[in-house]
């Protein structure tokens, strides 16, 4: 099947041309990724084998700041690891994600890992409990740390023809995404339940035919769409009339476009 990237913005029917669709910044992105996932993959210098990287699977949180935080033993290769070179960069994927892996978002954070201080330990517990409650069989035990990537860049991809490198200040500054918590609720019962209103959307919204429309994304600025029509594969973003924050806002805004595909106010 052949697929191509498309992107229309939501105007009405007669506006002359196509704005940009508006979206979140790569920045907004990478912290809401980052934000939504629990397990990454950490990669640090082997003391073994200097020079080469060793990944290992590694579940973390977030502070205040968006910084990494991760819950290691000392007998750990990658923490021996970390003793020796403190560089390190930790790659979080799209969680959930179903389909063509590089159609997928995913964040490789780089920067240098280090014990958290001892007047932050008792934050970093919290953040780190609230994220993976079964840790607290092993997180008191001696040989455990906290430990925290030291943010210095990131490389964001967004899927498809969607890359870019993102600050450590940008991403510092920016905020996860307000519908984060509850857009994977949103997609799966708008494509169980609403998939006539997809089709509906890329119809009026996006002016693209389609046999079928499934919902791959939503954020406070609009959502995305994978179309079908024959064997052609397309992707629109399209956007809301104005942002939301909320799941019942999302939920208010998604059937007033609905309302207007079918003529209503």
């Amino acid at each position: 099947m052949a697929y191509a990237a498309v992107s229309r913005h939501a105007p009405p029917a007669d506006a002359p041309g196509t704005p940009p669709v508006p979206e979140p910044t790569y920045a907004e992105r990478a912290r809401t990724l980052a934000h939504v996932g629990r397990v990454g993959t950490l990669a640090t210098l082997s003391r073994r084998h200097p020079g080469h990287p060793f990944a290992s699977v590694m579940p973390y949180a977030l502070d205040g700041a968006g910084r990494p935080l991760v819950l290691i033993s000392s007998m750990a290769m990658h923490t021996q690891n970390l003793q020796a070179d403190p560089r390190a960069s930790l790659l979080v994927t799209q969680p959930g994600w179903s389909g063509d892996p590089l159609a997928a978002a995913r964040l490789t954070l780089m920067g240098e890992g280090h014990v958290v201080p001892a007047e932050e330990t008792k934050t970093a517990r919290g953040a780190y409990l609230a994220r993976h409650e079964r840790a607290a069989y092993w997180v008191d035990f001696e040989d455990f740390a906290f430990w925290r990537l030291e943010v210095v860049d990131l490389y964001f991809v967004g899927g498809f023809a969607a890359m870019d490198w993102v600050s450590a200040a940008d991403y510092a500054a920016a905020e996860p995404d307000p519908l984060a918590d509850v857009a994977g609720g949103i997609v799966e019962h708008m494509n169980r339940d609403h998939a006539d209103a997809l089709v509906a959307y890329a119809r009026v919204y996006a002016r693209e035919q389609a046999d079928e429309a499934t919902m791959v994304a939503v954020d406070r600025l609009g959502f995305k769409l994978r179309l079908r029509q024959g064997d052609r594969l397309s992707s629109v973003r399209i956007a809301f009339p104005r942002e939301v924050r909320t799941a019942g806002e999302s939920r208010e805004v998604l059937t007033e476009m609905l309302r207007q595909t079918r003529g209503g106010p």
